[in-house]
């Protein structure tokens, strides 16, 4: 095996940071430059944020809490994980508020609609689960097992379950984005947030949705079908009329 001699070994290391120099991206040197720079960086961040700002323009007049919320006959509330199989924290509180709901007469049917793409792993029948165990009855619960997304769960509560009008539940981060899409996906749609601590999963949360917002954007303006459409399923008017 051949030895390399401190010369040697030298000259490579010198050559690996003329290597980074090279590929190290080069500040602009005129006040010209910079100032173009500074203007390139200010038009990519209010691009980047302009889906969030038409979020909440759309949405604002449409949140409201569980006090306020208008009278319709469906509740939409929206997975948001699972631990161990039974509704996670998050989710949790959503549910709370649409028993909430039910309970003062606000709703007269949840649809709960969430992720089944696995066996093992099915939100709607946790979310049923945790909201019979809470006074609502089962007759009135109808689940989507195949909202995988915001954008799916709003189109199938349309043209699946033939919601028209509804009160969507979600947390507060969420809950704008919601609100635009079912009134894109043509629901008369109002919201509510539901209240929770302001730890690290919520700043993650609201984060989230800054990049989630611009595919939001996308979905109404293309307005994709979604994962799993299927035929019509009558669960919401059977239980409205039950």
């Amino acid at each position: 095996m051949r030895l390399r001699t401190p010369e040697r070994l030298r000259d490579v290391g010198h050559a690996a940071l003329r290597g980074l120099s090279a590929v190290r991206p080069r500040l602009p040197r005129t006040r010209r430059g910079q100032r173009r720079l500074v203007q390139a960086l200010m038009v990519a961040c209010a691009v980047a944020l302009a889906p969030a700002a038409w979020l909440h323009t759309t949405a604002d007049a449409r949140v409201r809490t569980t006090a306020d919320a208008p009278a319709q006959q469906v509740a939409v509330v929206f997975g948001a994980g699972l631990w161990e199989g039974r509704p996670s924290p998050y989710l949790a509180h959503r549910l709370d508020a649409a028993a909430e709901l039910y309970r003062a007469g606000t709703v007269r049917v949840v649809l709960v609609t969430g992720d089944n793409s696995r066996v093992e792993y099915d939100e709607p029948d946790a979310m049923r689960t945790y909201l019979t165990a809470r006074g609502v009855p089962d007759g009135r619960i109808v689940s989507d097992h195949a909202g995988f997304d915001t954008w799916d769960s709003c189109v199938r509560a349309k043209r699946i379950f033939g919601v028209d009008r509804a009160v969507l539940v979600s947390q507060g981060f969420h809950i704008r984005r919601a609100i635009a899409l079912c009134r894109s996906a043509g629901i008369d749609a109002y919201g509510v947030g539901a209240d929770d601590v302001h730890d690290v999963t919520w700043y993650y949360g609201g984060t989230r949705e800054v990049f989630a917002a611009g595919k939001a954007l996308l979905d109404v303006v293309f307005e994709p079908d979604p994962h799993f459409l299927g035929p019509r399923e009558p669960g919401v008017a059977e239980a409205l009329g039950g």
